[in-house]
């Protein structure tokens, strides 16, 4: 009988045709309790994956559409003065929802990309010197296009950091590409999904994630990963512990996902590229690509 985790990813393959693998990476982000950052040219399909992990999931989702004039009050809410009661009345932004959709994140100013920071981080929002708690479960699914595209603003590292992992989809194959020209539109597919998991069922597997038993050798595996982008020169700045900690929940999620109780290296190497890239800078201006300086991480670094 399929399982829940099995019965949204048969039908997230149905909405995003050819891409199997960035499909079960985008839910692993998820069950790890992570934010996700989709990055690639208009048009192959973000928006439609974001939307759809909402719906099967059974979770409310707000978009907001980043542009160069959003402003932090509109994603975060502000306080009106209420001439009844005479006092402050909060007015919560379109942050507060299970999941918000960040559609174009990159084509917002700095400062407005900042207002996500503290959500992000610590689910809950700070107006007016008040703390607002978020909805639970919380996730941010942020789209992006491509740097050098006109009217784009660069992330912060500080920005990305928040960010489990980093995905793209690309161009489907031309059996894939074939199936969506002759099927429906991806739309009309996506108005028709229906949840496939209760938010039990999700509470209950994210918090069944935290269980996935480590051993000290795949411990050791991991720091040795994280120690290698300390040391070697033609990186940067290496990995934080935070980033860390985020690679080994991500492996814990990977390895539930496939029915195992333990963490195996090949769930580290799995997931390891879309925790790692956003974070990795090569230390030679021109090298800033991440996902290369990854796998040439995974590749340096021996398996226990």
């Amino acid at each position: 009988m399929p399982t829940a985790i099995d019965r949204v990813l048969t039908n997230l393959h149905q909405l995003i045709l050819g891409k199997e693998r960035p499909v079960r990476l985008a839910l692993c982000c998820l069950l790890a309790r992570g934010h996700l950052l989709i990055e690639d040219i208009p048009g192959v399909g973000k928006t439609t994956l974001a939307s759809g992990l909402a719906q099967l999931l059974g979770l409310n989702i707000k978009r907001i559409q980043f542009t160069s004039d959003l402003l932090p009050a509109d994603i975060l809410g502000n306080a009106i003065f209420d001439r009844d009661k005479q006092q402050f009345i909060f007015h919560p932004g379109a942050i507060f929802a299970q999941v918000v959709l960040a559609d174009e994140i990159n084509r917002a100013s700095p400062k407005t990309q900042s207002a996500l920071l503290e959500a992000m981080g610590e689910r809950q929002v700070t107006v007016d010197g008040v703390r607002h708690l978020l909805p639970q479960p919380f996730f941010v699914i942020a789209t992006q296009n491509p740097q050098h595209q006109i009217g784009t603003f660069s992330l912060p590292e500080s920005q990305l950091d928040r960010f489990l992992m980093r995905l793209d989809l690309g161009y489907p194959d031309r059996n894939a590409e074939r199936a969506m020209l002759a099927g429906p539109e991806r739309q009309t597919i996506l108005e028709k999904v229906q949840p496939q998991m209760t938010l039990a069922e999700l509470t209950a597997l994210q918090d069944q994630v935290t269980t996935i038993r480590v051993a000290p050798a795949l411990t050791d595996y991991l720091l040795d990963l994280l120690s290698h982008t300390r040391k070697e020169r033609p990186l940067g700045a290496g990995l934080s512990p935070r980033a860390g900690l985020a690679l080994q929940r991500a492996a814990q999620a990977w390895a539930l996902m496939a029915g195992r109780d333990l963490v195996i290296p090949e769930d580290v190497q799995a997931v390891a590229p879309s925790v790692m890239a956003h974070r990795l800078r090569g230390a030679d201006a021109h090298n800033h690509d991440g996902r290369a300086l990854a796998e040439a991480v995974i590749r340096a670094v021996p398996v226990p």
